[in-house]
């Protein structure tokens, strides 16, 4: 049995249902919680152990840098990946500031089972 809760926070519904997709097939006994926004997103996270996060950069409200800040304060474990199709540079060495993983859109099954199997 699986000890990951893992966090997808996107707002596509399509990419949070192909991300889900995608771990339940790998993992079926991982708790998954999902947000479509950053606020929504910590509402939910209040009592639980993330141990996992996928977080999209472009959202309404608070953007995917801004969550995972504030997520590792709560989860300084938790592994944490920034979606994104904004490839610059800049974003890269923001997210490798926080400590957090870069992973390009789209998103494929091999992209997503390397970051939280690899």
């Amino acid at each position: 049995m699986s000890s990951n809760t893992i966090l997808i926070v996107d707002d596509s519904r399509v990419s949070r249902m192909l991300i889900r997709a995608i771990i339940t097939q790998a993992d079926p006994h991982a708790e998954i919680i999902e947000a479509s926004t950053g606020e929504e997103a910590l509402a939910k996270v209040d009592n639980l152990n993330i141990t996992i996060a996928t977080l999209d950069l472009n959202m309404p409200g608070i953007d995917g840098l801004a969550l995972a800040s504030k997520l590792l304060l709560k989860f300084p474990r938790a592994k944490i990946g920034l979606l994104t199709a904004n490839i610059q540079e800049m974003v890269r060495q923001k997210a490798e500031a926080l400590g957090i993983s870069f992973i390009s859109k789209p998103i494929t099954e091999e992209k997503i089972l390397n970051f939280i199997y690899g």
